[in-house]
């Protein structure tokens, strides 16, 4: 073989190879002769291209052929795209292709919603087509409504931005600036108060402590207490205070009464009188015997017969003048 057959041979082989792989790239695969060729209309395509690729749950299927007019008098202006599936997944022809962008950056594809409830789909056929709207076209869409709402709302943020310009003239901001002060200052010395507090704490919190027990040690002795007192039985101890003031009552009817005798020695005026009258008769008698014991008492050391004791006259009167 001569050195230019050969290099043509080679050649041929490149340009072949290089055709190949560039449809291959593209989604065409020019050796696999059961792809399957389907149509479907739509009223836009929303940037689907021939380089599109054709999706079934989410796996790679085939690619878009050729997108034209629709020249019917009824469907004028509307656009036919044909795609081929080199997949020999059979799905019917209630299927649903469905344009749709993966991100807002690429161009759209196709993507095959399979039905299996009716006759299966065959090469030649037109599916029903959908457009699934992009992100931006919906976002837009919800925005619309929005607009006017956006609208009223600067509308009344304006209003309010003129009343508070109103109300926050020069003296009201002076004001709200005397008080800002006013509360720097204030939380300056609540600073200063909390930290003496503070050091008051750290410097007496021995003497805390010893307070704290001695607090505990207080009430350790009340709840003592307070079970010692409930250990007493107060109404046995009212019961006896009872008695003791019926009883006192008792006595006391009785001393007031005239039936007994302390009763008739307090009640009895006369008993009261002749016990006065004795008292002060004793007194006079005790009072002569210690003037004149010779009158009451004679004594003699040698047997002698004492005299007769003879009265005088102020002895004689003594009784008479009491």
């Amino acid at each position: 073989m001569s050195k230019e057959l050969k290099t043509g041979f080679v050649l041929l082989v490149v340009v072949i190879s290089f055709i190949w792989g560039f449809n291959f790239l593209k989604g065409h695969d020019l050796l696999n002769g059961k792809a399957r060729e389907f149509k479907v209309q739509y009223s836009k395509i929303g940037g689907l291209n021939k380089a599109s690729f054709v999706t079934l749950n989410g796996l790679k299927v085939g690619q878009v052929k050729k997108i034209e007019f629709n020249t019917t008098k009824e469907k004028r202006g509307e656009l036919i795209v044909t795609f081929a599936v080199e997949n020999d997944f059979e799905f019917s022809k209630n299927s649903v292709v469905k344009i749709y962008s993966p991100n807002p950056l690429s161009p759209s594809n196709l993507a095959i919603i399979p039905d299996y409830d009716s006759d299966i789909a065959v090469s030649g056929d037109t599916l029903k087509g959908e457009m699934e709207e992009s992100l931006f076209t919906s976002i837009g869409e919800r925005l619309d409504p929005l607009q006017s709402k956006i609208e009223r709302v600067i509308v009344d943020a304006d209003t309010l931005f003129s009343n508070l310009n109103k109300i926050l003239n020069e003296k009201t901001i002076k004001d709200i600036n005397s008080s800002v002060a006013n509360l720097s200052v204030t939380i300056k010395e609540l600073r200063k108060t909390v930290t003496s507090v503070n050091s008051l704490v750290s410097d007496n919190q021995d003497n805390l402590k010893l307070t704290l027990e001695n607090t505990k040690n207080i009430t350790a002795n009340l709840n003592s207490l307070s079970e010692s007192l409930s250990s007493i039985d107060f109404k046995n101890i009212i019961a006896k205070a009872e008695n003791a003031v019926d009883n006192f009552n008792e006595l006391s009817k009785k001393v007031n009464s005239s039936d007994g005798s302390i009763g008739k020695l307090i009640n009895d005026d006369q008993l009261y009188n002749n016990v006065e009258a004795a008292t002060k008769e004793l007194e006079q008698l005790l009072r002569d015997l210690k003037t004149n014991p010779k009158r009451y008492v004679h004594f003699s050391l040698f047997g002698k017969k004492g005299k007769e004791y003879k009265p005088t006259a102020p002895d004689s009167l003594l009784f008479i003048k009491e």
